[in-house]
C-alpha cells in the first residue's frame, strides 16, 4: 500500500497495534480511522510506546523529550480515551489498550464533540465488515478467545448450580468489584450513526476496578453502586441481552450486555460459528420436542441462530411448526430458556468443561503464542537493537507450526509459559490489562 508508506505517523501506530496478540492489520481504511483520533505527530509518538505499563519518565526517554512534556501528552490522550492510566505505589502509569475491546470502544462510550463520532462509526462499520483479514485475525485465529459468554444464572436448574463457579456468575463479578462504572454500548452507539440501531438501551456497558477507575476519572463512564449494577443486569436480562465478559476467571474488567443485532462479537459468532470466535458457557440448551408449541419465541431470541422452525408434518394441522436445534452453534447463554413459555428448553452442563484462562495475563500469553506474537511481550523495548533482534529470532521460531504445537503441549512449554505469564503479570500489576 504505497499511500500508507507516505503516512509515517499512522504507519508507525498501525505497526505498533499489529503487535497486540489479536492484531490489527494495517489498511487504508484503518489509517482513516486513526486519523480521526490522532494527529500524525501523536500517532508517531504512540507508535513508539511499550506494550507494558509505562511511566511518564519512560515515555519521555523513548520520545526524547522532557518528562513534563511527555506527561502533558499522555494526559491529553487519556482524557480522550486513547490511553488508560492508574497509580501504582505512588507512581503514575499508562498503558495503550488495543483498538477493539479498547480505545475504539472507549471513544464511543459517551456522546462527545471532540471526535466526529458519526464519521468514526461509518468507517468502523466498513472496517469490521470489509476488512476480512482483520475480522478473521481478531475472532478466529487461535484457540483462545478474547471474550466469553456468561450464562444467565437464574436459568440454571437448582440441581446444576453446584457446577456453576463464581466467575461464571455475572452477579458475583459485580459484587466482588471494588469500583464499578457504566457507559454507552459502543456497538449500539455506532449502529445509531449508521442507521441500523435497535431499541435496546444504550447505557449498558459495565466496567470494573482499574478499568472503571480510569474511565470514570476521565468521564468516559459513570460511577454506579453494586446494587445499581445488579439492577441493570436484571433489566438487561429481561430484555434478552447477552452478557459478554473478558475470557478470564479473575480480574474481569468488563461485562457488556449485548444484543444480537448490533454486538460485533455476536455478529461474528454467527458468521464464523464453526470456528468458535467467542468462548461459550459450560452449558447447552436442551430441547424437549414433545413440549414445544412451535411459537418461535426462542428462534427470535437466540443470538447464535441455533434455533429454527420447521414444519411439524402434521396433516391434521398443516400450519403447525416445531422447533429444531443446532447444538454446535449454541452459546449456552440461556436466553432461549428465559423466553420459552412451555418449559421445552433447559440448560444442561456440557460433557467437558470449557477451559477459561486464570486471568487476563494468562489469556494474553496464550493468545500471543497462538498468534505468533509472544516475542513482543518478552522483548518490549523496540528502541534497543538487541530487543528487536531477539524478537525477530523468536518470532521466526514460533511461526514454525511444529515448534508452536510442541511448546503449547509439552511440560517444558507449560513451565516456559508460566514464567512468561508471571513476568507479564508483574509488569502489568494493578493495571487494566486490555491487551
Amino acid at each position: 500500500m504505497p499511500h500508507l508508506q507516505n503516512r509515517n505517523g499512522y504507519s508507525s501506530l498501525m505497526e505498533r497495534l499489529e503487535r497486540f496478540p489479536q492484531g490489527a492489520p494495517p489498511s487504508e481504511l484503518f489509517a482513516k480511522i486513526l486519523a480521526l483520533l490522532f494527529t500524525e505527530q501523536e500517532a508517531k509518538l504512540v507508535g513508539q510506546l511499550p506494550m507494558h505499563p509505562f511511566s511518564p519518565a519512560r515515555a519521555a526517554h523513548v520520545w526524547g523529550v522532557r518528562e513534563v512534556e511527555a506527561y502533558r501528552t499522555l494526559e491529553g490522550l487519556t482524557e480522550r480515551g486513547l490511553l488508560l492510566d492508574t497509580e501504582h505505589e505512588g507512581e503514575k502509569l499508562y498503558i495503550l489498550p488495543p483498538p477493539m475491546a479498547g480505545f475504539l470502544d472507549f471513544v464511543l462510550m459517551r456522546v462527545r464533540k471532540d471526535v466526529d463520532q458519526p464519521a468514526l462509526s461509518r468507517l468502523l462499520d466498513q472496517y469490521l465488515n470489509q476488512e476480512e483479514e482483520y475480522i478473521r485475525d481478531l475472532y478466529t485465529d487461535g484457540n483462545t478467545a478474547s471474550t466469553r459468554i456468561m450464562v444467565d444464572e437464574d436459568q440454571v436448574p437448582p440441581s446444576n448450580l453446584a457446577r456453576l463457579f463464581n466467575y461464571e456468575r455475572a452477579s458475583e463479578v459485580i459484587q466482588g468489584a471494588k469500583r464499578i462504572g457504566v457507559g454507552t454500548c459502543s456497538c449500539r452507539h455506532k449502529m445509531r450513526h449508521v442507521g441500523r440501531a435497535c431499541s435496546a438501551p444504550l447505557e449498558t456497558c459495565m466496567v470494573f476496578d482499574d478499568l472503571a477507575d480510569s474511565l470514570i476519572r476521565h468521564e468516559h463512564a459513570r460511577e454506579i453502586s453494586a446494587e445499581q449494577c445488579l439492577e441493570l443486569l436484571q433489566q438487561s436480562r429481561e430484555q434478552n441481552l447477552v452478557q459478554v465478559a473478558d475470557n478470564a476467571q479473575f480480574g474481569v474488567s468488563s461485562i457488556c450486555n449485548c444484543c444480537s443485532c448490533c454486538c460485533e462479537t455476536l455478529i461474528r459468532s454467527r458468521k464464523f460459528s464453526d470456528l468458535q470466535p467467542v468462548c461459550s458457557t459450560n452449558y447447552l440448551a436442551e430441547l424437549k420436542p414433545q413440549r414445544c408449541s412451535g411459537c418461535g419465541r426462542c428462534v427470535d431470541a437466540c443470538p447464535a441462530e441455533a434455533m429454527r422452525l420447521v414444519s411439524a408434518n402434521d396433516p391434521q394441522h398443516p400450519w403447525q411448526r416445531r422447533c429444531v436445534q443446532d447444538q454446535e452453534r449454541c452459546l449456552g447463554c440461556g436466553v432461549c430458556v428465559r423466553v420459552c413459555r412451555t418449559n421445552s428448553l433447559a440448560l444442561v452442563p456440557k460433557a467437558e468443561r470449557v477451559v477459561t484462562p486464570v486471568d487476563n495475563a494468562h489469556r494474553l500469553v496464550l493468545m500471543a503464542l497462538e498468534h505468533g506474537k509472544l516475542q513482543h511481550l518478552i522483548w518490549d523495548n523496540r528502541a534497543m537493537f538487541n530487543h528487536r533482534a531477539m524478537a525477530a529470532l523468536v518470532g521466526a521460531i514460533l511461526r514454525l507450526p511444529a515448534v508452536k504445537q510442541k511448546l503449547a503441549a509439552s511440560e517444558l512449554g507449560s513451565r516456559y509459559l508460566g514464567g512468561i505469564m508471571q513476568r507479564v503479570a508483574e509488569r502489568s500489576s494493578r493495571m487494566p490489562l486490555r491487551l
